[in-house]
């Protein structure tokens, strides 16, 4: 269903603009964190799908844009992107028929992971070298509506809660000379419609919809209601949220309902926008002393109801790992919990290699933008991967962080000119780094 965000009836005004004030902004507080991640989710896949004139534009649907290189300062796609993998980025639409998606078997050792995500930005489904083997598979993503069972030769049926689905897919590279390989692995990820699979008759076309324009500023305002009711509106409905989507009903809420932000009363207008801005302030306040990745991304059996956390997910960075295939350890502050500044020279030194099954890095970012940092020698990350790495003789490592140049003998990672926050990533995480055992370390002042 086709929503305007500035055109059509606004839904229920008359019950909301009956409330107090101080009501209308405690329900839109609670509303926008529910409808955080789902409008920046959005904002991915319209600028992917629908905006021919943004850089990461893919095509459209069922269909992947390959990245056989890692993330640099010119990928604005999506917050922290990590420098370890390539990219692989690919929307479906689920409304005409189940996609038959096919894998190529992977060498041994290769890490990779087809992280698929729904509106809400749920992880619903993560097969790869953790969960299936380095052997090739055959799966199928089914929407909503699907009824049927699933052909013979499907290793796993994906059912998603949401008309569109997103996948975040990510190959492992190991330096420019493994840049062919990479390609000819991406090559082989296929989609195809089940019909065309089953050499059978397709069935008839779904409606067009008109997407609305994605605008950042609209987003972070009263009309966020619109893109967040169009957003439901290609949803299932879910048992789980029912006492939350009543409650946001007062405010015009639900799925596919008109909205017309400027019908709004001025009172009601300014209520809401309090609430928006007590979200934003409650979730950047937990994002400045967030330490992990920890409970923050999964699906939603896994987040159990927990709004903020996935909220808090999405603006640390969306789309990132469950803790089972990885843990992100976030730095803003150092030791002595200062924020983290350019102009002064840091050390970043644990005792010991961290115990992953499969690899470690460290990803340098600036603030506020949270992107990788351009630098004169075109390193964004450091890790158990780097060239040249000097070692303890237990495996520890000691990394500078700095502006300048450290001279040899040094693990540099530059940093930007001003504030800057980090993230290490550690792939295939033993029980240490989960449960919290496994000393982290703190970054030091040196100078």
């Amino acid at each position: 269903m086709a929503v305007g965000l500035a055109s059509g009836v606004c839904a229920d005004l008359a019950e909301a603009q009956s409330l107090a004030p101080t009501e209308i902004t405690k329900i839109a507080e609670d509303a926008y964190i529910f409808a955080y991640p789902m409008l920046y989710g959005y904002q991915t896949l319209y600028t992917q799908t629908q905006d021919t004139t943004f850089p990461g534009y893919i095509g459209g649907f069922g269909q992947y844009r390959h990245y056989a290189r890692a993330a640099t300062p010119a990928d604005l796609d999506i917050v922290t992107p990590n420098n370890d993998t390539t990219y692989s980025w690919a929307w479906l639409d689920l409304r005409r028929e189940p996609i038959v998606f096919e894998t190529p078997d992977i060498d041994e050792g290769r890490y990779n992971v087809f992280q698929w995500v729904d509106l809400y930005t749920h992880i619903f489904a993560s097969p790869g070298s953790r969960l299936s083997g380095t052997k090739g598979g055959t799966y199928m993503f089914a929407g909503p509506d699907w009824i049927g069972e699933p052909p013979e030769g499907i290793d796993e049926v994906f059912h998603s809660e949401t008309d569109f689905v997103g996948t975040l897919t990510r190959t492992s590279l190991n330096g420019a000379t493994d840049i062919p390989k990479v390609r000819e692995i991406q090559r082989g990820y296929r989609f195809t419609p089940l019909s065309v699979y089953l050499a059978e008759k397709p069935p008839a076309p779904a409606p067009e919809i008109n997407f609305p324009v994605w605008h950042e500023d609209l987003a972070k305002s009263p009309a966020f209601i619109g893109y967040m009711n169009f957003l439901l509106g290609h949803a299932k409905p879910n048992s789980a949220d029912a006492d939350a989507l009543k409650r946001f009903a007062a405010l015009g809420i639900g799925p596919g309902k008109p909205f017309d932000a400027v019908k709004l009363n001025k009172e009601t207008a300014a209520a809401i926008q309090a609430g928006i801005d007590a979200a934003l302030k409650k979730l950047n306040d937990r994002a400045a002393t967030n330490k992990d990745n920890i409970g923050l991304f999964g699906s939603r059996e896994y987040l159990k109801g927990d709004y903020e956390a996935r909220a808090l997910g999405a603006m640390m960075g969306i789309y990132g790992q469950n803790e089972q295939d990885a843990v992100y350890f976030s730095y803003q502050a150092d030791k002595d919990g200062e924020p983290l500044d350019g102009t002064k020279t840091y050390e970043l030194a644990f005792k010991e290699a961290p115990p992953v099954s499969q690899f470690w890095s460290l990803t340098m970012y600036n603030l506020p933008q949270r992107l990788l940092v351009d630098n004169g020698v075109n390193r964004y990350s450091i890790g158990d991967r780097t060239d040249g790495l000097v070692k303890n003789t237990n495996g520890g490592v000691t990394i500078t962080l700095s502006k300048t140049d450290p001279g040899k003998g040094k693990n540099w990672l530059p940093t930007p000119d001003g504030p800057f926050f980090m993230v290490m990533r550690m792939y295939g995480p033993g029980e240490g780094i989960v449960k919290g055992t496994w000393p982290r370390p703190e970054p030091e002042i040196v100078n």
